[in-house]
């Protein structure tokens, strides 16, 4: 044993003196022929990264050839190419643990098979273990329309909550695709962010509650996020969170008495804004009633005067409208009055502006 070790060692030490690996040493920071690179990628909150070497064809038969079939491959050159994960995450529909894997595959002329292994730190495939396998999943080659001279990874076909990695050398690619249960890692991730100093402001809390309506999962946690973010600050924008979540939880009764608590604190532009979303909303009656009242409260805010013009137009009593209008255009910034210009021609021109 102990003269194969030497024999080995001295193979290895020749062939770093050769003129053929003249740039590479076993002992010494050189250049490499295949160079090293990485590409990451975050889907939704979790970051997945690719570490790997890249060879370059330079006009050698590269399948079946330079990669063997039938063999276990390190799916790059020199150390392990490793992938890392940052939360857990289903390969080709297979659940993977997070964490740093090697990456091997099995190439075959029709279906080749991708490897996670437990061990990252080894040099190549030359030690790979199967006992070592975290998981395995098969993937389907095919015919790329490019010639690729060095290999390459690659994220595609990104979605919200996956992506399709490629394999992409000589003329040849390799998909497998990562998904990733976001909605699950963004809840545990709120539940870490809200422990530290985030905690103590009313915004972290509406985020966390607004982001849970939106994606409508989680809502007892939404609500009692929007509650944390009212006892830090009681402001209009939490309180309408809170009416919106509540109105989710069909909750009517509560949710308008939220509302009105959310109103009663509204800047006269926040109330302006809750109602023409109320208009986007489809619920145009409300939003003329609240144009009223704000213009009543407000009458020396230029916006105020946009809401009525919206109500008159409604009712197709466009002078009124127009006079409205252009009160709206005198004080309004000069970065608005080119669009409120186009909204009195068309109500000149007798065009409802609420449609």
């Amino acid at each position: 044993m102990r003269k194969a070790g030497l024999k080995l060692l001295l193979l290895l030490v020749l062939a770093a003196l050769s003129p053929a690996s003249w740039a590479q040493s076993f002992v010494l920071d050189l250049p490499l022929d295949s160079q090293q690179s990485q590409i990451s990628q975050r889907i939704g909150l979790t970051d997945i990264t690719i570490r790997y070497h890249r060879p370059l064809v330079k006009g050698r038969k590269i399948w079946g050839g330079i990669v063997p079939y039938g063999t276990v491959w390190r799916a790059g050159a020199n150390e392990n190419t490793t992938i890392s994960f940052s939360d857990p995450v289903l390969i080709n529909g297979k659940a993977l643990d997070r964490g740093s894997y090697g990456l091997h595959m099995l190439p075959n002329r029709d279906e080749w098979t991708v490897i996670f292994s437990k061990n990252s730190t080894s040099w190549g495939s030359f030690t790979y273990d199967p006992a070592e396998d975290a998981l395995r999943t098969a993937a389907k080659p095919a015919a790329s329309p490019n010639f690729s001279e060095a290999l390459t990874y690659d994220f595609d076909e990104l979605g919200p909550e996956s992506a399709v990695v490629k394999l992409e050398w000589e003329r040849l690619v390799v998909p497998f695709k990562i998904s990733v249960d976001v909605h699950n890692v963004v809840q545990a991730s709120l539940k870490k962010q809200l422990r530290n100093l985030s905690q103590y402001t009313w915004m972290s809390w509406n985020d966390a509650a607004t982001y849970l309506l939106t994606e409508k999962i989680g809502l007892s946690d939404a609500l009692s996020y929007a509650g944390k973010s009212i006892e830090t600050e009681d402001r209009y924008d939490n309180e309408l969170t809170k009416s919106r979540i509540l109105t989710a939880l069909d909750r009517n009764p509560e949710a308008q008495a939220a509302e009105k608590r959310a109103l009663d604190l509204a800047s006269p532009l926040q109330i302006h804004l809750f109602a023409r979303q109320l208009q986007a909303e489809k619920r145009s009656q409300e939003a003329f009633t609240i144009f009223h009242e704000n213009a009543v409260k407000h009458p020396d805010q230029w916006f105020v005067h946009t809401g009525l013009a919206r109500v008159y137009s409604s009712e197709g009593n466009f002078d009124k409208a127009v006079a409205e209008m252009k009160l709206a255009v005198s004080g309004a910034p000069d970065s608005q009055k080119g669009y409120l210009n186009g909204l009195v021609k068309q109500l000149e021109a007798k065009q409802d502006i609420n449609q």
